[in-house]
């Protein structure tokens, strides 16, 4: 059985090629049990969460990666995020029924859209419309066209779990010229039963035998909310007094739920002048000499 919750990085030796396995377990669940998506909305949000994860490891971060996709079709949101801390959560808007796995049928004209949320520093951000039938299809598009590098994903989701397998050429020169093509032709005989049912030693001694793998220890992912009291009390603040005092006059409380976890935080108007209060310096008295 593979690991649970579990990414693996590895290598493949003497060749300018790198490579992640990720299987997702009670992250995947915890995301589903907050809300009753549909079969195929299910199943694209959870090839997104497993590359989600995938693409956190292709870079050296502090902070958070978004994988977002809007569209104008029955599923016309899609979002999920992952922290450098290995914590994740997603959630999915659709209306009406979803179609059959084509990318263009379910998100209509849609745009992906990346974005790298540092601790410290200016977010970066990577938008492209959505191509191809697939939503690997449609990541490969993105690094073609993103980072000039050539990336290739394997992703499936079942009702029990997701996982991915990603390849990615190194840029620089290597004698083994044909290492790229070998092991992405190699890897295309995966199974959506193996990459969902093998843990990592053992799928990458079924695709890879012949070759040397350099296979670094695990790092563990969870589902984790970073929705917080104080975060949507600086929400309140950024809506303005009157607008906030707007609101409890006609609801007596603000109630805001977390579309990720589903929490309800409520405010009342004593919860709210101290919100307001608070944010407000105390003026500084007049001294006359």
């Amino acid at each position: 059985m593979p690991e649970k919750d579990q990414l693996h990085r590895f290598l493949i030796e003497n060749t300018n090629v790198r490579g992640e396995h990720i299987h997702l377990d009670a992250t995947w669940q915890a995301i589903l049990q907050r809300t009753d998506y549909p079969e195929q909305v299910q199943t694209i949000l959870g090839e997104a969460l497993a590359a989600c994860a995938l693409l956190t490891a292709t870079i050296k971060f502090d902070g958070s990666l978004i994988l977002q996709i809007r569209g104008d079709g029955p599923l016309h949101l899609l979002v999920v995020q992952a922290t450098a801390d290995g914590t994740m959560r997603a959630i999915a808007r659709w209306q009406g029924v979803v179609p059959e796995r084509d990318l263009k049928a379910i998100f209509g004209n849609g745009q992906m859209a990346i974005t790298i949320e540092p601790d410290k520093g200016e977010p970066y951000q990577g938008i492209i419309a959505l191509q191809g039938n697939h939503l690997n299809q449609a990541l490969e598009a993105y690094f073609e066209q993103s980072e000039q590098l050539n990336t290739r994903l394997w992703l499936c989701a079942s009702a029990q779990s997701c996982a991915g397998l990603l390849l990615q050429e190194l840029p620089g020169k290597n004698p083994d010229t044909d290492a790229w093509n070998r092991t992405t032709h190699l890897a295309s005989t995966i199974t959506d039963n193996e990459l969902l049912n093998l843990d990592s030693r053992q799928l990458l001694h079924r695709l890879f035998h012949e070759e040397d793998i350099r296979l670094f220890e695990s790092e563990p992912f969870c589902f984790r909310c970073n929705c917080s009291r104080e975060r949507i009390s600086n929400m309140l603040l950024s809506l303005g007094i009157e607008e906030a005092q707007s609101i409890l006059n006609e609801h007596k409380n603000i109630e805001v739920n977390c579309e990720f976890c589903n929490a309800l935080y409520s405010f009342d108007k004593i919860d709210v002048d101290a919100i307001f209060n608070h944010a407000i310096p105390p003026e500084t008295p007049n001294t006359k000499h």
